[in-house]
C-alpha cells in the first residue's frame, strides 16, 4: 500500500457547525463501521469528517493556528466515537498525538503547520532502529510496526533507538506518506479497523530537524504542552474501552433484556442473576470512569496554573488510565456472559464491543505492569517500567 498526501481539510468553525460535523461523523460511522473492519483500515475520507469535527487540531498549540482542548473534553469525544465503533476511536484517539510535535524545533512545527492545523499523524515507533548517522540527519531503513491510523496519516514517525546524547531515550522520526511503504499485515480479531500495519522505509533520509526525542521537554509552553504526554498517549487509547463498556451495557439494558430466552423460560431481566449482573458493572465502569476523569481534570488544573506535577501525581494519572483500561475488559467480559448463546455469533451486536474492548489493557502502557510501577513510586522507589510515569 503506497501512500498519497490529498488536500488538507480543515475544521469547521467551532460552535454549532463543528458539533453537527461531530454528529455527522457519528451517523456516518453507523453505517460503515462494518466497512472499515472488513476493509481493515479507517479510510482518508473518514479521516477528513473527523478534521471537520475538529478532532485532528485539539492538540495543534493555539500558535500555529490549533485549538487545544482540555485533555478530558477530547477523552469524552474518544468515548463517545467508541461507543459506535471503538476500533475507529483508537484511530481518531491520534487527535491528540500532536502533542508530540511540541518537542520538535519551532521552525519545524511552523513549517509543519504552515498549511493548517488540522494534522493526522501515525506512528510505527517499535522495533526501534540504529539509524546511520549522516551530515544533517539520518538515513533509515527498516519495517515498524503497529502505525494504527496510517491509511489516512498526512504524516508518518517511526521510532529511532537513542544513544548517549539522549539518555536511552528513543527518538521520533517524521517521514512524508510518499516516502514509506504501508505494508498490510494487520490480521487481528480485535481493532480490526485501526489499520496498524508496518511501516517500511528504503535508505530515507530524514533531517535532524525532523525529529524529536520521545517525552522530551516541548519547546512550546502552553497549558496542553505541560500536560504529561505519556499519560496522555495511554490515556487516549484506555477511553476506547470506556465506550466498548458503555456500549455493552446499554446493549444489555435495552436490547438482551426485553428477549425470552430461546430456550423457552422467562425473560433475563426477570432473572436476579441478570439484575446483580447488569448492577455490578454499571458500578464498575461509573467508578472507574470517575476516577479516570477526575485525575485528569486535577492533573489539567496544574497544568493550566503552570504548577509541579510531580512523580506521585503522574503515576496517579497512569494508574487511573490503566484501571479503567481493565475494569472495561472485565465489564464487556461480564456484558458478553449476560448476553446468553446468540452472543458467540459473529454478527452478534456484542462482538464488535467484547473484540475490540479486550485490546486496550494489552497495549504495552496499559498492560498489569503498570501497577506494580506505580506502587514503586507511591512508596518512593524506583519503577522497573522505563521512561515511568
Amino acid at each position: 500500500m503506497t501512500m498519497q498526501n490529498t488536500a488538507r481539510v480543515s475544521a469547521e468553525p467551532a460552535g454549532p457547525a463543528r458539533e453537527q460535523a461531530f454528529q455527522h461523523a457519528l451517523d456516518v460511522l453507523v453505517e460503515r463501521r462494518d466497512e472499515f473492519a472488513e476493509q481493515g483500515y479507517v479510510p482518508r475520507d473518514f479521516i477528513d469528517l473527523l478534521k471537520k469535527a475538529g478532532i485532528y487540531r485539539a492538540s495543534t498549540p493555539e500558535r500555529f493556528g490549533g485549538e487545544p482542548m482540555p485533555p478530558a473534553e477530547f477523552l469524552r469525544l474518544i468515548e463517545r466515537i467508541s461507543e459506535v465503533d471503538p476500533a475507529t476511536g483508537w484511530v481518531a484517539s491520534f487527535g491528540s498525538a500532536l502533542t508530540y510535535f511540541a518537542a520538535l524545533p519551532e521552525e519545524t512545527q511552523a513549517e509543519i503547520y504552515a498549511d493548517g492545523p488540522d494534522i493526522c499523524f501515525a506512528g510505527g515507533l517499535f522495533p526501534m532502529h540504529e539509524p546511520e548517522v549522516v551530515e544533517g540527519g539520518y538515513r533509515c531503513t527498516g519495517v515498524w510496526q503497529f502505525a494504527s491510523g496510517c491509511a489516512g496519516a498526512d504524516i508518518l514517525g517511526v521510532g529511532l533507538a537513542g544513544g548517549e546524547e539522549t539518555n536511552g531515550r528513543p527518538i521520533t522520526a517524521l517521514v512524508d506518506p510518499s516516502q514509506a511503504e504501508i505494508r498490510v499485515n494487520w490480521d487481528v480479531s480485535g481493532m480490526k479497523a485501526t489499520g496498524s500495519n508496518q511501516v517500511v522505509l528504503d535508505d530515507v533520509f530524514i533531517p535532524a530537524s525532523r525529529t524529536f526525542i520521545r517525552g522530551s521537554e516541548p519547546r512550546i509552553d502552553e497549558p496542553f504542552t505541560r500536560y504529561p504526554a505519556l499519560a496522555y498517549a495511554a490515556q487516549v487509547l484506555a477511553v476506547t474501552g470506556l465506550g466498548a463498556a458503555r456500549a455493552a451495557l446499554d446493549y444489555c439494558t435495552e436490547v438482551a433484556s426485553a428477549r425470552t430466552s430461546i430456550t423457552g423460560g422467562s425473560k433475563r431481566s426477570a432473572r436476579p442473576s441478570y439484575q446483580d449482573g447488569l448492577a455490578r458493572g454499571e458500578a464498575r465502569l461509573r467508578s472507574a470512569r470517575s476516577f479516570f476523569y477526575e485525575t485528569t481534570d486535577q492533573v489539567w488544573q496544574k497544568a493550566l496554573a503552570d504548577e509541579p506535577i510531580d512523580d506521585d501525581l503522574r503515576a496517579l494519572l497512569r494508574l487511573a488510565t490503566t484501571h479503567v483500561a481493565h475494569e472495561c475488559r472485565s465489564v464487556v467480559l461480564d456484558a458478553f456472559d449476560l448476553a446468553g448463546t446468540g452472543a458467540i455469533y459473529r454478527t452478534h451486536p456484542l462482538q464488535r464491543y467484547l473484540q475490540d474492548g479486550l485490546v486496550p489493557a494489552q497495549h504495552a502502557m496499559l498492560n498489569s505492569a503498570t501497577y506494580e510501577a506505580v506502587g514503586a513510586i507511591l512508596l518512593g522507589m524506583k519503577p522497573s517500567v522505563p521512561s515511568f510515569p
